[in-house]
This record gives C-alpha cells, sequence and structure tokens, in this order.
C-alpha cells in the first residue's frame, strides 16, 4: 500500500472541506425552499390577527355610515360625500406615507395610525350618541381615518416582506385577502344588527378594533427597519425621497406598467360593484337577495383566496395573470345581461374568484423585484397609481346607470375591460410573469 504525503494529505482534507461546505450549502438551500407554515409564525400570527379584528370592525362602519347618512337625511349623495372623504384621505398620505416609511420606524407607524383611527371613529360613536352627527364632522372623521390609512397601509407592505420569506409573499398576499373579504362577508350583516340595537354600537366597535391592530403590531418582536446605513444619516428632503421612489417605479417596466394598468382596472372594477348593486335591484331583487348575492359574491373571494397559493404552484404566473383576467371580463358581461338576481350574483362570484390570485401575482412580483431600502417608496407609488382614479369609478357609473340604465351601463363598463386585457397580451413589461417568482431577483436601476 502506497503512503500519501503531507502535502497529498492537505490537498485531500482541503477538497473534503470544500465538498462538504457545498453539500451543507445545498442543504441549506434546500431548506429554504419550503420555509415553516405561516401559521407558526409568531409575528405574523400577532399582525394577521390585529389587524382581522380591525378589518371586521372597518367592515362594520362601512356599512354603518351610509346607513347612518341614509336614515337621517335620505340622500345619497352625503352619503357619497363620507366614502369619498375617506378614500381621498388614503390616496393623500400613500406617497408621504411611503417616504416616511423608508426614514423612520415602521413598528411605530403602524402601532401609530390605528390609534388615531380610534380616535376619529371613536369621535363619532360619541356624536351620534348625543344625536349630534352633522355631514361636515361624519366626512371630517372619515377624512382623518383615511389619512391615518394612507400611513398605516405604507408601512405595513415593507414590514411584511421582513416578516414573510420572499417565497412565501403570495400565499400570505392570498390569506391576507380572504381574511379581509371575510371580514366584509361577517361585517355587514353584523353592521345591520348592531345599528338597530344603537346606532352608535358600529363605530364604537370599530374604535375598539384598531386597537387590536395596533396592539397586533406591537407585540412583533423582528425589527422591521428601516436599516439606516451610516452614509443615509444626512439624506435628502422627503421630496426627495418620493422623487426615487417614482424615478425607480418609472425605471422598472413591471412595475411602470401595473401602477397605469391597475389604476384603469381598479377605475373600471369601482364602477362595476356599484352597478352590481345597481343591477340586481333593476332585475327586482330586495334587500335581503342583495344581501346574499352581496356574500355569493365574497365566498368567491374567499375561494380564490384558498386556492390561489396552489394554482400559482402549477401553473405559470403570466397563464394565471391573462387567464384570470379574461374570465372576469365574462364575469362582467354576465353581470349585465343575466336575468335572474342569483345569475348576477353566481357572476360576481365568479369575478370575485379570479380577482384575488391576480393580485398575489402582482404582489409576490413587487417584493421579489424591490430592494428593502425603497420597498416603502415604491409600494406607495405602486398604491398611489392603482388608487389616484378609484374614486372616478362609482361617479361615472351612476351617471351612466341613469342616463342608460343599469343592463346597457354594465355592458358598457365590461366593454372598458376589453383593451386593459387586450394590451396586457402584447406588453414586453410582463414578461417577467414568466419566470418563476422564485427566480426573480431584485431589480437595481
Amino acid at each position: 500500500m502506497t503512503s500519501l504525503s503531507e502535502p497529498e494529505i492537505n490537498e485531500i482534507n482541503a477538497i473534503n472541506e470544500i465538498t462538504e461546505g457545498k453539500e451543507s450549502k445545498e442543504s441549506k438551500d434546500s431548506k429554504s425552499v419550503r420555509p415553516p407554515s405561516l401559521w407558526r409564525d409568531r409575528d405574523y400570527l400577532s399582525l394577521w390577527t390585529g389587524e382581522a379584528v380591525s378589518s371586521l370592525g372597518t367592515s362594520m362602519s362601512t356599512v354603518a355610515y351610509p346607513l347612518l347618512v341614509l336614515f337621517a337625511t335620505g340622500s345619497v349623495a352625503r352619503a357619497g360625500i363620507v366614502t369619498a372623504a375617506s378614500m381621498i384621505g388614503t390616496v393623500l398620505t400613500t406617497l408621504w406615507g411611503g417616504v416616511l416609511a423608508d426614514r423612520i420606524s415602521r413598528k411605530a407607524m403602524m402601532v401609530a395610525a390605528p390609534l388615531v383611527q380610534a380616535v376619529a371613529v371613536g369621535v363619532v360613536a360619541l356624536l351620534v350618541a348625543h344625536g349630534q352627527a352633522p355631514i361636515v364632522a361624519l366626512a371630517a372623521a372619515a377624512g382623518v381615518g383615511g389619512l391615518a390609512d394612507g400611513v398605516r397601509d405604507a408601512a405595513r407592505f415593507p414590514a411584511l416582506r421582513r416578516i414573510v420569506a420572499k417565497e412565501q409573499m403570495a400565499v400570505a398576499s392570498s390569506q391576507i385577502q380572504g381574511r379581509d373579504i371575510t371580514a366584509r362577508f361577517l361585517g355587514g350583516p353584523i353592521a345591520g344588527v348592531l345599528f338597530a340595537v344603537a346606532r352608535w354600537i358600529p363605530f364604537g366597535a370599530d374604535a375598539v378594533s384598531f386597537l387590536f391592530s395596533s396592539l397586533g403590531a406591537a407585540l412583533i418582536r423582528r425589527p422591521l427597519g428601516p436599516d439606516r446605513a451610516p452614509d443615509q444619516a444626512g439624506r435628502g428632503s422627503l421630496r426627495a425621497d418620493a422623487r426615487e421612489g417614482l424615478r425607480y417605479v418609472a425605471g422598472v417596466p413591471f412595475l411602470r406598467f401595473i401602477a397605469v394598468w391597475t389604476s384603469a382596472v381598479n377605475l373600471i372594477g369601482g364602477a362595476y360593484f356599484l352597478l352590481f348593486i345597481a343591477m340586481l335591484k333593476y332585475r327586482g331583487a330586495g334587500p335581503e337577495t342583495i344581501g346574499v348575492d352581496n356574500s355569493i359574491a365574497l365566498i368567491g373571494g374567499i375561494a380564490g383566496a384558498l386556492a390561489g397559493p396552489a394554482l400559482l404552484r402549477r401553473v405559470s404566473a403570466k397563464v394565471v395573470f391573462l387567464a384570470g383576467g379574461w374570465i372576469g371580463v365574462v364575469g362582467a358581461v354576465m353581470t349585465a345581461v343575466c336575468p335572474a338576481p342569483w345569475e348576477v350574483g353566481c357572476s360576481v362570484f365568479l369575478v370575485m374568484l379570479v380577482l384575488v390570485p391576480l393580485n398575489a401575482i402582482l404582489q409576490s412580483y413587487q417584493v421579489r423585484l424591490v430592494p428593502d431600502e425603497l420597498s416603502g417608496r415604491v409600494g406607495s407609488v405602486v398604491s398611489f397609481g392603482a388608487q389616484a382614479l378609484m374614486w372616478l369609478g362609482p361617479l361615472a357609473a351612476g351617471l351612466l346607470a341613469d342616463d342608460f340604465g343599469p343592463p346597457t351601463a354594465g355592458l358598457i363598463v365590461a366593454a372598458a375591460l376589453l383593451p386593459t386585457m387586450g394590451i396586457a397580451h402584447f406588453v414586453k413589461s410582463l414578461d417577467v410573469l414568466r419566470t418563476p417568482v422564485e427566480e426573480v431577483g431584485e431589480y437595481r436601476c
């Protein structure tokens, strides 16, 4: 037997160390492919549970606001003013909230913003309890709540990506959307019952629910950022940060397209969901039937949240995006032409079924592309684009329905979806969806 020299032994040992290192790395990589269930993550559960209670409370006050105005004044226009005040408040703070989320403690923002919302809706509860609820006060409270909501949402997205592994973002997005849809499913009927007992109770319940959201954020143990590098101590103004977020979105084709595309789709969607209710009334449905059909639609959203992650594991995101969009167009047409109220409900079930997976796709790819230090600003720019025109949808739907009737208005809205889906087949900006999400890397401008 030939003995090995010391240099040869050292060389073999070095090779073994390299091989063992590769095997160890591959083992770690294979484990990272299958992270533990989100339901076993304490921080995720704290955030999810707190926001679940808050979402249920908000769903109750969302129904209670128009009920209060309609019962007090009989004016639909005044009820619209209160709703618009909340939406405008959210839009106003979305961009600046994103800038703040990349500058100051995201956790502090997520703890403080719900407390502001609790105070705002708590004031409404007190006013209603004392029989004094002028429209100006209601609109002001809704506007303040919307301002705080824009700040909270701006911090929540970059914070969530610190809690959830990138590979699980589609699952988390589906779970969160399913949670919020379920809250709306339960919140409407509960609000009606509580409103009948005493008109202030839904608002008081919403005020308490915001405390749970604040507590859930406070219990998160992970650092949520932002991380501060030494060379960022003297960074520029808030406006400069906002421009940086805008430049980044403009420089990434996928994000640029999504910011514009979702703006158009949400405008049409705002019109569609108002016409859904108008269509049911036009078809002879009473309040009870409208409530049942609304529940059917929300069940579609819950089903989409449950099926979405499994679907995205088996089918290309580009295929799911395009097919889901066209299924949504078909559902919108069915809403306009179906003669029976239950058929109208089933058509909206179809739309909601595909809406949740579409949103999960967009969010999961956005998370993979955007660096953490820009996530607040970039997420807010995209959200601002998505919400900027939404308030026009209900106004347009009302005008169309008054002039042409709900069925014709519904067909016009469905037709407006055709170019939005048609263009998705030809833009190269969506080519990134052909790449599995786990293989998408950060984009550095």
